[in-house]
């Protein structure tokens, strides 16, 4: 039997990142995020992500109708804090 290929996760949720292109969530469920890195900055030896664009793609649809929102946000951080909540709220996983 094959083994299934672990992730990095960020609080439950797979984290995968392919180029400038992080996906945030489970590609099984209804919904995830795409978080695309516009451009880069250099810090301390590293590239520290400067302006992202974030999607909450619905996966059972296809073509333009998948992306349900967009946003942009400077930084990871302040990106993920969205990203989070969105993902969350369509998944119906946040308590009233």
């Amino acid at each position: 039997m094959a083994e299934k290929k672990k992730y990095l996760e960020y609080k439950g949720k797979p984290f995968i990142r392919r180029g400038n292109t992080i996906f945030y969530g489970d590609p099984t469920d209804d919904f995830m995020i795409e978080l695309l890195i516009q451009d880069t900055t250099p810090g301390n030896g590293i590239e520290i992500s400067g302006n992202i664009m974030i999607q909450l793609i619905n996966n059972n649809r296809s073509g333009k109708d998948h992306v349900v929102k967009t946003a942009q946000r400077e930084g990871l951080f302040a990106a993920m804090d969205i990203a989070e909540f969105w993902l969350l709220d369509a998944l119906g996983e946040i308590a009233d």
